[in-house]
């Protein structure tokens, strides 16, 4: 997969969020986003989505434009600031209630994504009961699910254990092994050299700078 944003600029009431944009990511590395609260990190996750149009430039997936000749990415999962899940159901309901919308991921897709985040399919438990740390690893099975070739995770080791951490740092390598596409980004400029070939520093809505090299 290449996703390419060319000179993708988006305004939001009144104030301009992005600002030229243009970046191009490949299938096989793992990018990560640096930059302070609130410098855009989150709205580029957004505009590789189709969460967001652009107020000028595109998103091409594959030659595509994106908001034109696809509404979304056609194969992503996506994991976008906090995880929002029915409080009353569990977390395998919650993924297979998710899982219907598009009728691709089998029951046996859905356990194999909450065992590789390290919860229990069968927990009986509803998501209300679950903790920071737990409702986390369920947006992440929710992201990985199905094996997306592009998958997105906004801050994915917040609010995890050390022991967790270590589980969603081994998940991350092996989807780059398995050559998916992977954009992230992480508070902790340690975790993201670690996980990410590509590191893309972000400041005030624009790119300033990469580090690292793409395959």
């Amino acid at each position: 997969m290449k996703i390419e944003m060319k000179d993708y600029c988006k305004t939001l009431r009144g104030a301009e969020v992005l600002k030229h944009i243009n970046m191009t990511f490949t299938s096989g590395n793992v990018y990560g986003l640096k930059g302070q609260n609130g410098c855009g990190k989150t709205m580029m996750m957004r505009a590789i989505c189709g969460l967001i149009l652009p107020t000028s430039g595109e998103v091409l997936i594959d030659g595509k434009v994106l908001g034109k000749d696809m509404s979304f990415p056609e194969s992503v999962g996506v994991l976008i600031e906090n995880p929002a899940f029915i409080n009353a159901y569990t977390g395998f309901k919650n993924l297979r209630f998710l899982a219907d919308i598009q009728k691709k991921i089998t029951d046996e897709e859905i356990r194999e994504a909450i065992t590789e985040v390290g919860l229990d399919p069968d927990d009986k438990r509803s998501y209300r009961k679950y903790s920071l740390g737990m409702k986390e690893r369920l947006g992440i099975a929710a992201a990985i699910m199905g094996t997306p070739e592009l998958i997105i995770l906004d801050e994915p080791l917040n609010g995890i254990d050390e022991s967790g951490v270590e589980m969603i740092k081994k998940l991350i390598a092996d989807l780059k092994e398995k050559s998916k596409l992977v954009i992230m980004s992480c508070h902790d400029a340690e975790d993201l050299y670690s996980l990410c070939n590509v590191v893309v520093n972000v400041s005030a809505g624009k790119i300033i700078s990469t580090e690292g090299e793409a395959k």
